[in-house]
Order: structure tokens, then C-alpha cells, then sequence
């Protein structure tokens, strides 16, 4: 079930009413989010909720045990249980004919002739988020940073709270939990955030994200036939499909669980007005980036260590988190260029510092924005191509072609059309910094008309429907 869909259109409010006139019975109201969002889960595959109740079982019953254990041994091998769990199946579905794959490739390379079969395996919707989501709650119990629940359906609901079950905000349980367990009033100003940043969500998605994958799917499979004007502006084209389409979700997403009196947290701040990409990670899919930090990064050694050694745990996380995003070569080619323009920040001690940008900036910032920008849609033309040779060929045609005629697409559009929406998108961002969304402040009322004229103006238009993020 997609948030841009008229079946959520009609399951959104469905709920909103059902859960609501159950506002004064805590456990009922819990249970019927559990039962609304394994509904919304089973509508993409009922198959997989096998895979989510029994991870579900196997960290609740964990994260008991141990806070009874005292024994170090013992509370390690509960520990092991759960993310041998967790991660076994996640490296299954997900990665088990990536690695066999490049096994076999590998063993080519060196003169083995090694036969394995790889299997037809469907991946399930929100996997990588929830098992995050899930091992996060089970380490903090080891680490004793929260102690367990032993309310099953309360846990239940927070593993699969339909809101962010399959993409995020990726949710730790000593901010989402606790909010589970205590009794929740109907807030008319809550609410009213919610519905405007869901609206806000979906002018992400469907005006810019989709529109941005016409012109983004024609440029890439056509690369070979275009001049570097058309190629550049894939690259820009395909950063502002996959900001506006992961952050246009979380919006939604957040706004979503507004609507039932639950705060998720924020998961993009404005990242491409980021001077570097340390800002720019702090600032991009920020659920996800702080789960490394961590879960990954801290226990590593973090920058405690010696440079040698913070580098080596850098390049680390990065390589993990573009592993995370696909079975794929390219997503490590990706995560190793964060890294190696990320590591030289560490000795400018320039990687640490975010400051909120204003709406008036200085030049030389300016060209710090532009050049992090540009970093950044190099790097995601590794990310949204299909092999590591065409990224390279790709990026080989933009810079050798050296011809910068604005080109008609045979998708019956010029570029200027696609530029002209996306300067207005920049303009509203920039001027809304200060802001969780550009609605909020004066004239809410004149700004959500105008934004819902947008989406059902646009959404005419608008080709695609999925949202990227859930292939991850």
C-alpha cells in the first residue's frame, strides 16, 4: 500500500477514526495499531509477515532474558542470538545472490570454473528497516541503556508501526516505545502538523520526485545518445527524485503518526545546503546515519582512537551503509566516494560542525554549498546506474562530449521544463530553513492550497508511483 495511493487515501482516515474512538483504552488502542499495520504490511506480500512476527518474538523474548542474566557470557551469547537472528535474515533475502554472484565471478577471475545456483528470492518490503530497528532495541537492553518491555503487543507495535515500517525513520526504542505505553490525547495541533507535512510529503514525491524519474530514466538508459548539458542534468535530475522521493516518504511518514499522537523523528534537514558532506550526513537520512554512528561507528572506537584507525572506521561505516542500500557493487563504489571526500574533513577537523543555514549566506559559502552539491550528484551517478562500468562510461560522455545544446527528450519534453520546477522547489526550500517544512508560518492556509494545486496539476502528469528506497 503506497502513500501516494488511493487505497491509502482510504485506510489513512479509516484508522485515524477507528483508533481515536478507542482513545481512552491504552491495550485496545495498541492492538489495533498492530492489527492496521500488519494489514498495511500484508497488502505488499502477507507471506512476510512470518518474517516480522518472529523477529518480533525473538527480540521481545531476548531483550528479557537479558535483563534476568547477570552473567557476562550469558548476556553475550542473548546477544549473539538476536543479531545472528536478525542478520541472517536480512543477508538471505537480500544479499545471498549478491555474495554467491561475485563468488562465482571471483573464482572466474582466478581460473576456477565453481558452479552454485542462485535462488528466485523476493525481498521483503522494510526489512533493512525494521531489523535495524529491532537490533538497536535488543543492543541498548545489553548495553543497559533501557530496560525491556513485557508488553508483547506494545513491542509488536512498535517493530511494525505501519507509519515507518517500510522506509523509515528508523526509530529507537527508547523514544518510540515509551510513547506505547503512556495514554494519548487527541492534539488538534499535532494533528494539523501532520496533515501539512504529509501534504508537503506528497509535493515531494509527486511533483518532484516523479516527474524528476520521466526525465531520469529516459537520460540514463539513453546516455550513450546524449550531449553533457542532458547528462549533467541527469545526475542533478536523479538527486532531487531521491531526495524528494525518501524525504517526501518520511514527511509522510511523520505526519502519518501525528495524526496518532506519536512523534517520529526528523530524517532530512535541508542536506543539499550542506557546505560539506559532514554536514551533509548529518543532515541526510539522519535515522540511518546515527544508527551507524551508534551502532557501528562508536563501538569501533569511533574518533577516540588514532587517525589511522579512525579512518580505517569511517571507511568502514561507509562501506557498510552503501552495502545496506543494495546487493550491488555500485552502492559500495558509492559509499567508498562519501568516504574518501569525507576522511580529508577529519584533518581540516571540519567533519563535526553544523550550523542551521540562513536564508542570507556569504559567497564563499555559496561555493561550498555548490561544490558539496556537486560531490554529491557525481557520487549518485554510481548510485542510480546499473554497473560500475556505465557509471564511469557515463561520466566519461559528460565530460568529453563538451556539447551543451539544450536537447528535446523522446519523452516529448524539453529539460527547461524539468529546470524550471526544480529552481522553484530550491527557492521554496531555501527560504523555508528555518522550518521542519515550508508550510508552517504565515499564510498556512494560501501555502497548502497552493502546494495541493501543485500535486493534483503535477499529478497528472507524474509516470511513477514507487517509492526507491523501498528496494532497500
Amino acid at each position: 500500500m503506497l502513500f501516494n495511493s488511493i487505497s491509502y487515501l482510504l485506510f489513512s482516515p479509516l484508522v485515524f477514526t477507528i483508533y481515536w474512538l478507542l482513545k481512552k483504552k491504552l491495550n485496545i488502542q495498541n492492538l489495533f495499531i498492530l492489527i492496521a499495520s500488519y494489514f498495511f504490511y500484508a497488502c505488499w506480500d502477507y507471506r512476510f509477515l512470518v518474517l516480522i512476527i518472529f523477529s518480533t518474538l525473538v527480540d521481545f523474548f531476548v531483550g528479557i532474558q537479558l535483563n534476568k542474566q547477570k552473567t557476562p557470557g550469558k548476556r553475550r551469547y542473548l546477544l549473539a542470538i538476536s543479531i545472528f537472528t536478525n542478520l541472517s535474515l536480512l543477508g538471505f533475502f537480500k544479499y545471498y545472490n549478491f555474495f554467491i554472484d561475485s563468488w562465482v565471478e571471483f573464482t572466474s577471475i582466478i581460473g576456477l570454473n565453481i558452479n552454485f545456483n542462485t535462488l528466485n528470492i523476493i525481498l521483503p518490503v522494510g526489512i533493512s528497516f525494521y531489523t535495524f530497528q529491532t537490533l538497536s532495541y535488543t543492543i541498548d537492553i545489553y548495553k543497559q541503556r533501557i530496560k525491556p518491555t513485557k508488553d508483547l503487543i506494545a513491542f509488536s507495535a512498535f517493530v511494525s508501526f505501519f507509519p515507518q515500517l517500510v522506509a523509515g525513520p528508523i526509530e529507537r526504542a527508547s523514544s518510540l516505545l515509551p510513547q506505547f505505553k503512556k495514554m494519548r490525547n487527541f492534539n488538534f495541533i499535532q494533528a494539523r502538523s501532520g496533515i501539512e507535512l504529509i501534504i508537503w510529503g506528497l509535493f515531494q514525491k509527486i511533483v518532484i520526485a516523479d516527474n524528476c524519474a520521466t526525465y531520469v530514466n529516459t537520460i540514463f538508459t539513453n546516455y550513450e545518445n546524449l550531449n553533457s548539458l542532458s547528462l549533467i542534468l541527469g545526475a542533478v535530475y536523479f538527486a532531487f527524485q531521491i531526495y524528494g522521493d525518501f524525504a517526501g516518504y518520511s514527511n509522510i511518514a511523520i505526519g502519518s503518526a501525528r495524526l496518532l499522537g506519536f512523534d517520529l523523528m526528523q530524517n532530512f534537514n535541508y542536506p543539499y545546503f550542506s557546505k560539506n558532506l559532514g554536514e551533509f550526513w548529518r543532515r541526510w537520512h539522519i535515522s540511518l546515519s546515527t544508527w551507524f554512528r551508534d551502532y557501528v561507528f562508536i563501538p569501533l572506537g569511533g574518533s577516540r582512537l588514532s587517525r589511522n584507525k579512525t579512518i580505517r572506521n569511517i571507511s568502514i561505516v561507509f562501506l557498510i551503509s552503501g552495502l545496506w542500500h543494495g546487493a550491488n557493487w555500485t552502492f559500495i563504489f558509492w559509499g567508498a566516494i562519501h568516504a574518501l571526500f569525507y576522511i580529508p574533513l577529519l584533518f581540516v577537523k571540519k567533519n563535526t560542525h553544523h550550523s542551521r543555514s540562513s536564508i542570507s549566506v556569504h559567497f564563499k559559502d555559496f561555493l561550498k554549498i555548490s561544490g558539496t552539491f556537486i560531490t554529491i550528484c557525481l557520487a549518485w551517478i554510481f548510485f542510480r546506474s546499473p554497473t560500475i562500468n556505465t557509471s564511469f562510461d557515463y561520466l566519461k560522455r559528460m565530460f568529453t562530449n563538451m556539447n551543451f545544446q539544450l536537447q528535446y527528450l523522446t519523452i516529448e519534453r524539453y529539460n527547461i521544463e524539468m529546470m524550471i520546477l526544480i529552481i522553484l522547489f530550491v527557492g521554496i526550500e531555501w527560504f523555508s530553513q528555518q522550518k521542519e517544512q515550508p508550510i508552517y508560518g504565515k499564510y498556512r492556509l494560501l501555502k497548502t492550497t497552493s502546494i495541493l494545486f501543485f500535486i493534483l496539476v503535477f499529478g497528472v502528469y507524474s509516470e511513477h508511483s514507487d517509492f526507491i528506497y523501498f528496494q532497500f
